[in-house]
């Protein structure tokens, strides 16, 4: 069970402490959130709303927002770029400081331009590369440095073939990018491209371009894409022979996603990621990373959720959020968050110590990247590499 003293722990590290008195609240304060509960990204949305709702119940318990509950308002974008641009401008009269979400990279962009002035927009999705100076943040390590740690781990087990099969949505691109800048670097000079394929996200079979890299002679596949398109991937491979490393993106690292695709799970699947994980006896993190984590791993433990991607492109950005809130004050700004946070330095989370002046627009670099498999006898993630995906010491 979670305790006192690490529910405090957890919300001091936020700066959000403001007494635990039994006495009455005003009325609650909202923060809208943008996330697909339906359609193709639904898994994550739910994982994330599940988060959410933990991290909430902790914040609560350690005096919320200005004395206020917090209170996550969701609104469903049903996985579309479209609907989420309507939702946004359906909660942009209400004149709020601060909006989360979407989940997925291609509805953070399409949200990014309504806010080019406030309030502050933190995208959940690690696809999400804001313009510098901007309101929008990005969660999680990036998407660049979880390729790139991926690359390096694949380099550094032997495998110098490298496949690519990405979607062609904002995902997909995202990956093409990530992929091209990680093979351009001085200590990947010798791996090789050996297949660059795509395919339309919509597409019900890529038995063409499973059989081309199966012909190629790669040695592992990134497939940059996240939710039904990679089900698509698994089970063209599996189908096709094609026994190698296969590494989506750390979208699809949910215990609900890798729960439902059972039957058909690489051998050798490989799941980028960010340093939450237990990894107990493999790494040391900073003491003050550690404690963080623990105290996560806990309150989520006592809601009986299992703690996977969702949770970790979420939970952090709930502490950030809170903690800028109560910094500027009931009179505070949109522009005063955003300031909050663009200088936020020092700040312990789960997936690292975050530094916003170092790393703009996110707060961590390409040490707060690791790669892991999916352990479906614990339902839990185990780490591969540790961070910058090197690996780790035998």
């Amino acid at each position: 069970m979670l305790n006192r003293s690490n529910l405090l722990a957890v919300a001091a590290a936020a700066g959000i402490v403001a007494g635990m008195g039994g006495g009455a609240r005003a009325a609650d304060y909202e923060v809208h959130v943008i996330i697909p509960t339906s359609g193709g990204g639904a898994f994550a949305g739910k994982g994330q709303q599940d988060s959410l709702e933990a991290a909430a119940s902790v914040i609560n318990k350690n005096g919320g927002v200005l004395g206020q509950n917090l209170k996550f308002v969701y609104h469903d974008d049903q996985t579309s770029p479209q609907v989420a641009v309507q939702l946004m401008n359906e909660i942009m009269p209400t004149k709020p400081k601060v909006v989360l979400g979407s989940s997925l990279v291609a509805m953070c962009r399409a949200i990014a331009p309504i806010v080019k002035n406030g309030p502050v927009h933190y995208c959940l999705s690690p696809g999400m590369h804001p313009q510098a100076g901007s309101y929008s943040f990005s969660a999680g390590a990036s998407s660049l440095d979880q390729i790139a740690a991926t690359i390096n781990y694949f380099r550094e087990a032997g495998y110098t073939k490298i496949a690519a099969l990405q979607t062609t949505d904002a995902s997909g691109q995202d990956g093409d990018e990530g992929i091209k800048a990680a093979m351009a670097r001085p200590e990947n000079a010798g791996l090789k491209l050996v297949a660059f394929e795509h395919f339309n996200p919509t597409d019900i079979s890529v038995t063409a371009q499973i059989e081309h890299i199966k012909q190629s002679g790669a040695q592992a596949l990134l497939t940059w894409s996240t939710g039904s398109p990679v089900a698509t991937v698994f089970k063209g491979a599996i189908q096709a022979g094609l026994d190698i490393p296969i590494a989506p993106t750390s979208g699809n690292q949910t215990v609900a996603q890798m729960t439902q695709w059972a039957d058909f799970l690489p051998r050798q699947l490989t799941l980028p990621s960010s340093l939450w994980p237990v990894h107990k006896g493999l790494f040391e993190l900073d003491p003050r990373v550690e404690k963080a984590q623990a105290d996560m791993h806990a309150a989520v433990a006592a809601r009986g959720i299992k703690p996977d991607n969702s949770m970790a492109n979420s939970w952090d950005v709930a502490l950030i959020t809170v903690a800028g809130l109560n910094k500027i004050g009931p009179d505070g700004t949109a522009a005063q968050l955003r300031d909050y946070i663009a200088n936020l330095q020092d700040f312990p989370g789960i997936d690292g110590i975050y530094d916003f002046k170092k790393y703009p627009e996110r707060g961590l670099g390409a040490e707060a990247a690791n790669v892991t498999r999916y352990d479906p006898a614990t339902k839990s993630f185990v780490w591969l590499s540790g961070p910058g995906g090197h690996a780790l010491p035998k």
